[in-house]
Order: structure tokens, then C-alpha cells, then sequence
């Protein structure tokens, strides 16, 4: 499967009539989202977030807005199993669109210790709201953290970072 990233770059540089059309629709009925303050968030270069709670041992795992609306229509998602321990950048999962399937990636170290079995059952929550890790949010993986994957984040982006990122893919 193409990772995120290189979908999102083949995708960027031909959009569609009809695909801006949905896309445009789709933001509009976006919920908003906020972080809190005590956590802390983070986006790799291939469109995956983190987000750490206070403590820095637990978090959640997803695609950002930017990769959701670049894939369009989700339309399954292959999520995690409990457990799982990966390396940064090791397959967590993947998403199948009606454009085409990526992997998911693991932003930082870390183990699995639930997924967000909504996705089954409801694929669209990932273009509905990929950043919100509440309970009809599009987060595909709840996570634990040792201080490999704390020392991971020093390698992501801020949010300010990823969005010039993003902005510099157009």
C-alpha cells in the first residue's frame, strides 16, 4: 500500500471539480475540535498525528484533516490489533478510500492499547473528524508510551509546522 504522504502528493496536484465540491461540503460540517492545553499533539511528514495526554503515557493515534480530505470518501479502515508494539514509523494500519488505500504509520514508539472499533462500522468518522480522539472522533488508535516513544516526538511537528508543511505541498 502507498503510504499517505504519496497519495496525498499525486492527489494534490490533480483535483477534481467534483472532489472540491465534497471536500468543501465535508468541512463545512466539520465539528470543531479542540486540544487541551495539558496535552500534547504532533504531525509526521506522512499526514499521522499524535497526541500525548499530561503524563506523556497514554495517547491517540489518526490521519489529519489534510490526508482525510486528500484521500476523499473512506470507505474501510484496517485498524490495529490490541497489543501491537511498533517502532516510529512501522505500519499501524491502513484506510481504503474511493480514490485508493494508504497505510498508517506510527509517529513514535509505542504500543496498542485499544482501537477505535467505530471505524468498523462507520469508516466516514475518519473524514468527519480525523483529529478528535472523542467518542464520534476519527482517532484509529488509543496508545501507551515509554520514553522511546516520548523521545520520538522530538522528531514531529508542531501544529504551525505542519500546517506551513502542508501548505507547501499545494
Amino acid at each position: 500500500m502507498a503510504s499517505i504522504a504519496a497519495r496525498c502528493l499525486r492527489t494534490a496536484a490533480r483535483p477534481s471539480v467534483v472532489s472540491a465540491f465534497t471536500q468543501s461540503s465535508v468541512r463545512i460540517a466539520r465539528p470543531f475540535s479542540v486540544t487541551a492545553n495539558n496535552e500534547v499533539r504532533k504531525y509526521t511528514r506522512a499526514h499521522e498525528w499524535v497526541e500525548l495526554s499530561d503524563d506523556k503515557k497514554t495517547g491517540y493515534v489518526g490521519i489529519t484533516d489534510y490526508a482525510s480530505h486528500q484521500l476523499g470518501d473512506v470507505v474501510f479502515v484496517e485498524l490495529p490489533e490490541e497489543g501491537k508494539e511498533v517502532q516510529a514509523g512501522d505500519v499501524l494500519g491502513a484506510v481504503e478510500s474511493v480514490k485508493s488505500a494508504a497505510d498508517i504509520n506510527a509517529p513514535i514508539t509505542c504500543k496498542v492499547i485499544a482501537a477505535n472499533t467505530s471505524l468498523e462500522e462507520t469508516p466516514s468518522l475518519i473524514n468527519k473528524a480525523p483529529e478528535d480522539h472523542g467518542a464520534s472522533g476519527g482517532w484509529v488508535a488509543k496508545i501507551q508510551v515509554g520514553e522511546e516513544g516520548v523521545a520520538d516526538l522530538e522528531q514531529l511537528m508542531e501544529e504551525a509546522a505542519y500546517k506551513e508543511f502542508t501548505a507547501e505541498e499545494h
